[in-house]
């Protein structure tokens, strides 16, 4: 082929992929096909053959009312059918015109109503059968009854076979690469058998199956029909072609009827089979004579395609259902020595390598946890190992599988003969980690009809260049190079299951772990707490009574002893301060946080507040108010709300300025007591506002002596009350904290 040639032929096959099969312009003769106006019934198009069918000039019609044509007796018939809701639950209208049997179909579709007029196949006789409705209910009976797939399969061929009479029929399964495979037939002996071979892609386009798809049901008679064009071509009120998708009478692609020559075929039929909305195959009909199967038998055809796609639909489930089962034991198995291990999951995995090969089927693992790796079985050297799960990783697939890795990982080629295929799972974790399960190469051969690699050719025409539909149907014996067995529904179940178990395994070892380090805390904390309060006690004491020895107003030496007193006291005193918070912070972080309610009056606990706290803010000139409704009660505990109350007060003096205010207010607010602690200082800045309540957030500036606990024991504090703590604050404008108690009626 020379290039320009070459060039030509990619043109070409790009033409027949986008080849407007829906829009041919054409019909196929075996009928008459109009457009009519809705509601008038005027004729807008109509197939040229009306001339040579009833014997009336195509272009006479147009414009023409419906009853013009076919009389008013047919008409009122369309017109009766058309008050249905949904036209193509209704039956074929029968007219005979022109001492000629017609059957009326009805559609509407893109706006326009089509009626065909298909001539009447009379004195049909398939091969074998009584009656087609007592021969339809039997066959359903028998696919109901089908135990497992390939005898559905099997059962559906020969049962459509011998109602419809084709010389051959046979079931055709798209695979996930995008070709197909014969996998039942049903064939007369003389024909060539096509039982187990595949089909390359391209012998039926994206566009033909999405057709396929949305249309249950194609006939072609005889394919060495002359196309009958529609006239006017265009439909005159959008001109644009007429969509033909669901038209019985649809004109099918000229490289298509040759194909069916060079099959052999004259005539065939196809009827999809679907798995939910997704197209899962055909059933295709062909036979070596033109042969015009009935639109009665064609609809019973349908119906066993549409019982036999919910059919493989439920046996299919039914199978993953069955291939899951079969994983549980072996599952629970691997679980329990993830429970069992004492060091981390992958490692409970490791001590069961047969099992875990034997879950998927696998001829080797490998285990990844950090820097260990085991491998059992047949496996890829350690580096390759490494790399192929970097390359997982880098993916992002928590579960990830493959019966030809190389065509994705180039690299896997150096080693296919141990890993062709591999199935994956990893946590999410930071180190890494992870199973991977490989699967030898199975170098087979695939009988191919007609060569893949060449499913068209070229051929010069009158017209010149032109496509050429492949005329050789032999077995091309193509070798599977780099490809393992497919990983079942039921192998990537066991995977998925495996992860799902090891990360509910890997997150209850660090809630345990993170248990155990808080609980550890917790008593390292207590134990502190304890052998430090009684020498802290002593250290007070003793720091008193050395004060009294050591005169502030005695000579110089007395003086600085007496100085550094303070110190030692002061310090101690900060000391014991945050060994208490350091146990309410233990106990709020542990969930044990406990408060001792009783009633109390809120205004004998301002009082109180008043009488320590006021002194702190008269030393620093700040004006400090208290103010509570009348008659508050609460339920609570006086220590710990004393405690809050005292923090809050007690900051918001600290980080007020000379001759600020301070403002405490209760009042009633439904159900609640709202308490509000507001100052005239500087406020906090709006990116620290929201983390005033983490523990050991503290401000530093005019803080020295913080511990960054105190607000989180006051919200602790403030929670187990059953109320909730929010701070508001405008830098310059000052702060306002705010907390609620449930209400005392």
């Amino acid at each position: 082929m020379t290039p320009q040639d070459k060039q030509a032929f990619e043109e070409l096959l790009a033409n027949c992929a986008d080849e407007p099969i829906r829009f041919p312009g054409a019909i196929q003769p075996h009928g008459l096909l109009l457009t009519l106006s809705e509601p008038a019934l005027e004729i807008i198009q109509v197939s040229a053959n009306v001339e040579s069918l009833l014997g009336r000039p195509a272009l006479a019609l147009i414009g023409q009312p419906l009853q013009s044509l076919i009389g008013d007796e047919h008409a009122a018939q369309v017109r009766q059918t058309l008050q249905q809701p949904t036209l193509s639950d209704s039956a074929p209208l029968l007219f005979r015109l022109n001492d000629m049997a017609f059957e009326g179909l009805l559609h509407r579709h893109k706006g326009v109503l089509i009626l065909e007029l298909e001539i009447h196949v009379e004195n049909f006789q398939p091969r074998n059968v009584a009656g087609s409705e007592t021969h339809l209910g039997r066959m359903l009976q028998r696919l109901q009854g089908a135990t497992t797939l390939q005898a559905l399969y099997d059962i559906s061929v020969k049962e459509i076979q011998a109602m419809t009479g084709y010389d051959r029929v046979l079931i055709y399964r798209f695979e996930e690469e995008g070709h197909g495979q014969v996998i039942a037939e049903a064939s007369d002996p003389s024909m060539e058998v096509f039982n187990g071979l595949f089909f390359p892609a391209s012998d039926i386009p994206e566009q033909a199956r999405e057709l396929y798809r949305t249309n249950w049901l194609r006939i072609i008679p005889d394919a060495a029909y002359e196309p009958v064009p529609l006239v006017p071509k265009l439909r005159p009120d959008t001109q644009t072609p007429l969509d033909l998708s669901f038209a019985t009478l649809r004109s099918v692609s000229p490289i298509h009827c040759q194909y069916m020559k060079n099959m052999g075929v004259l005539s065939s039929m196809s009827i999809s089979l679907l798995k939910g909305d997704k197209l899962w195959g055909l059933i295709s009909c062909g036979n070596r004579e033109p042969l015009h199967v009935p639109h009665e038998l064609r609809a019973a055809c349908q119906t066993i395609g549409q019982v036999l796609s919910l059919q493989i639909s439920a046996m299919e489930a039914l199978e993953v259902s069955r291939q899951r089962e079969a994983k549980v034991d072996a599952l629970a198995m691997l679980n329990q020595a993830m429970i069992d291990s004492p060091q981390n999951v992958f490692d409970g995995l490791a001590n069961q390598p047969e099992v875990l090969m034997a879950l998927t089927g696998a001829g080797g693992i490998a285990i990844i946890e950090d820097k260990q790796l085991h491998r059992y079985g047949n496996c890829p050297e350690p580096d390759e190992i490494r790399a192929l799960h970097k390359w997982l990783q880098d993916s992002g697939e928590a579960v990830f599988s493959s019966h030809h890795l190389a065509s994705v990982y180039p690299p896997a080629a150096h080693y296919q003969q141990v890993a062709s295929g591999v199935l994956a799972m990893s946590l999410p974790k930071p180190v890494d980690n992870g199973v991977l399960w490989f699967r030898p190469e199975v170098k087979e051969n695939i009988n191919w009809s007609g060569d893949p690699r060449k499913p068209l050719d070229l051929e010069n025409s009158d017209a010149g260049l032109r496509l050429r539909p492949r005329t050789s149907f032999e077995i091309w014996k193509v070798e599977m190079a780099g490809i393992s067995t497919k990983w079942s529904h039921g192998d990537l179940f066991a995977a998925n299951d495996l992860r799902r178990s090891a990360l509910e395994n890997d997150l209850a070892r660090q809630v345990r772990r993170e248990q155990e380090a808080v609980r550890a805390r917790d008593e390292l904390v207590a134990v502190v707490s304890h052998d430090l309060r009684n020498p802290m006690t002593v250290i007070s004491m003793l720091c008193g009574m050395m004060q009294k020895a050591f005169s502030s107003d005695g000579p110089h030496t007395s003086r600085r002893i007496s100085t550094a007193i303070d110190t030692m006291q002061q310090a101690a005193g900060r000391m014991n301060t945050l060994l208490e918070d350091l146990l309410d912070t233990s106990k709020i972080d542990a969930g044990r946080y406990t408060i001792t309610p009783q009633k109390l009056d809120v205004g004998q606990m301002f009082e109180e507040a008043q009488s320590l706290l006021a002194p702190l803010a008269i030393d620093k000139d700040i004006s400090i108010s208290f103010e509570a409704d009348a008659d508050l009660s609460i339920h609570g505990d006086p220590e710990r709300l004393f405690q809050v109350l005292s923090n809050l007060i007690g900051n918001a003096i600290k980080f007020t300025p000379r001759l600020g205010t301070v403002g405490v207010r209760a009042k009633s607010v439904g159900d609640e007591i709202v308490f509000t602690v507001r100052d005239s200082g500087e406020g906090i800045p709006k990116e620290n506002l929201p983390h005033v309540f983490d523990r050991y957030w503290t401000v530093k500036d005019g803080n020295p002596t913080g511990t960054g606990l105190g607000l989180y024991i006051t919200q602790g504090i403030v929670e187990a009350h059953g109320g909730r703590i929010v701070a508001e604050s405008e830098p310059g404008q000052g702060s306002e904290f705010r907390f609620t108690v449930p209400r005392l009626d």
